[in-house]
């Protein structure tokens, strides 16, 4: 199948979400406008330009912000059922347009094409749990110490929501906090990844339909766009009471100091170096499916990717074999034909940091069972083609304490306990996803323990990779604590209020202080 061929239909789809010809980088509802310079974006599928944009000036932002923090007046007077009726609304647009915005992410992002459907899935299902939530933001009610009082704690918005997503999930993460932001009755203010910032104003273009057939104002739902200094027009702005941060934990790190510096409120999604505990108990057909999808799906490119293969000696050289076969039945190519496993890296610098860990980790006295290289010739024009690789490594290894946001797999040998695989795992400073394999009961349940897994995530017998958005999704230690998406999450983007109410004549004073005038 040739790559016009695959690629048909690209155009019809960016004519359906509205990304044609030069997009301004700065949206309120349907009102677009920009005054910066102009920002590429090229597929790393084929090196093709998807669309140009204009980058968010001061000037710009100071706009957007004014349409925010005045829609805010309005939106957080509707009823919380009515806000999740206009997210259903948009739950139902999304349904409508899931094949035209799957393609878009898929060819500006370079994940799979079932990928892209499936992150755009992820938005609808966050639609979907957000209108059932708009019913059940509760407080909680409790009894007073003094007679004829009431007590009980409440749950209001807090206003302007920044939201700063990363490319590789261009949409998904966006819409896990919009939605719920939106039912809280915040607006928000989003800033794409400059590398997929066609995939940004697609949503807004949908967004903005739904907001204008309910006549409601335009800067409940607004879009800025640029590099980091875009970025920190958002951290710095008192006016938006929270921060969410999807990204590098360098990035993270800056985004929370200057938010912390003006006793903001941050929510990070930051690096993770995720990996699977492979024990005798294991069946092995589950995990070399799991190993595999979580170290090759997206191209390595998942902050829940499988980073680190820690296998019990009995059965190493069982498992690193069975996955290396697996390797070898891998399809690279377009990610639009579904005959294909990966997709490219997203850019250029991308490869260059797959290469130089590959570089490492055989400095370091590494052995590459599966060898690496980027891919040439016809179909990789795009030059950001490269083979998923294998290292055999050491737990104490440079290269393994880092994440490597590329298809490198590290195969780690323990021996002893499970209690000396879990020690491995939680050395690194990240803490995002984790999972084991195994049948056997205690060792399941010692690694969901309180001396288990240090990481927000920790599954036993799936991968590390493809969470739902039912469970707060989040990581601990350098991933940065935040949670988004489902149980409870939903609480950050509300500010809590404790209400004492005397229904008597009398002031009794609490702790029984007397105060008599």
């Amino acid at each position: 199948m040739s790559n016009k061929e695959v690629n048909f239909g690209i155009d019809n789809a960016l004519k359906i979400l509205g990304v044609t010809g030069l997009n301004e980088g700065s949206s309120i509802g349907l009102t677009n406008f920009s005054s910066g310079e102009i920002i590429e974006s090229f597929s790393p599928v084929d090196g093709l330009l998807v669309g140009k944009i204009k980058q968010t000036t001061k000037a710009d932002y100071e706009k957007v912000m004014e349409a925010a923090t005045s829609a805010f007046k309005t939106w957080r007077t509707m009823p919380a059922p009515q806000r999740g009726e206009i997210v259903r609304q948009f739950g139902n647009k999304l349904r409508e347009k899931k094949e035209a915005l799957g393609k878009l992410v898929s060819y500006e992002m370079g994940k799979s094409y079932q990928e892209g459907l499936g992150e755009v899935q992820e938005m609808i299902d966050i639609c979907d749990f957000a209108v059932g939530l708009s019913r059940q933001l509760h407080g909680l009610t409790m009894h007073s110490e003094r007679p004829g009082h009431r007590m009980y704690e409440q749950y209001h918005p807090l206003g302007v929501v920044g939201i700063i997503s990363a490319f590789n999930f261009p949409v998904a993460v966006w819409a896990w906090n919009t939605a719920l932001a939106w039912v809280c009755g915040d607006v928000c203010i989003w800033k794409p990844s400059e590398k997929t910032p066609m995939c940004g104003v697609a949503c807004q273009n949908i967004a903005a339909e739904v907001f204008a057939e309910n006549n409601l104002p335009e800067g409940i739902s607004c879009l800025i766009n640029g590099d980091y200094k875009v970025g920190e027009f958002m951290s710095k702005d008192t006016r938006i009471p929270l921060i969410s941060a999807t990204g590098s934990t360098k990035m993270g790190k800056l985004v929370a100091q200057e938010v912390a510096a003006r006793l903001g409120k941050s929510l990070l999604e930051l690096g993770g170096n995720n990996a699977i505990i492979v024990t005798p108990d294991a069946d092995i057909k589950m995990t070399v499916i799991g190993a595999v999808f979580g170290a090759v799906g997206t191209a390595g490119q998942r902050c829940t990717s499988t980073r680190r293969l820690i296998i019990h000696e009995s059965i190493y050289d069982k498992i690193k074999t069975a996955v290396v076969d697996a390797y070898k039945q891998l399809r690279i190519g377009n990610p639009l034909d579904e005959n294909n496993h990966v997709g490219p890296l997203i850019d250029k610098d991308a490869v260059k940091m797959y290469q130089n860990a590959l570089e490492k980790v055989v400095e370091e006295g590494g052995n590459l069972v599966v060898e690496g290289g980027v891919l040439s010739g016809k179909g990789y024009e795009s030059g950001c083609y490269v083979k998923p690789a294998i290292a055999e490594a050491k737990p104490n290894f440079m290269i393994v304490q880092h994440e490597t946001f590329a298809p490198v797999l590290y195969l780690l040998k323990y021996s002893g306990t499970v209690e000396n695989a879990i020690d491995i795992q939680n050395e690194v400073t990240q803490g995002l996803s984790s999972a084991i394999m195994t049948n056997n009961l205690r060792e399941a349940e010692r690694f969901l323990s309180v001396q288990g897994s240090d990481c927000g995530i920790a599954n036993v017998n799936i991968g590390t990779s493809g969470a739902e958005i039912g469970g707060a999704f989040g990581g601990e230690k350098d991933t940065g604590g935040g949670r988004e998406s489902g149980s409870d999450a939903w609480k950050v983007y509300m500010r809590r209020q404790t209400n004492t109410i005397n229904y008597t004549t009398e002031l009794p004073l609490a702790q029984g202080i007397k105060f008599n005038l």
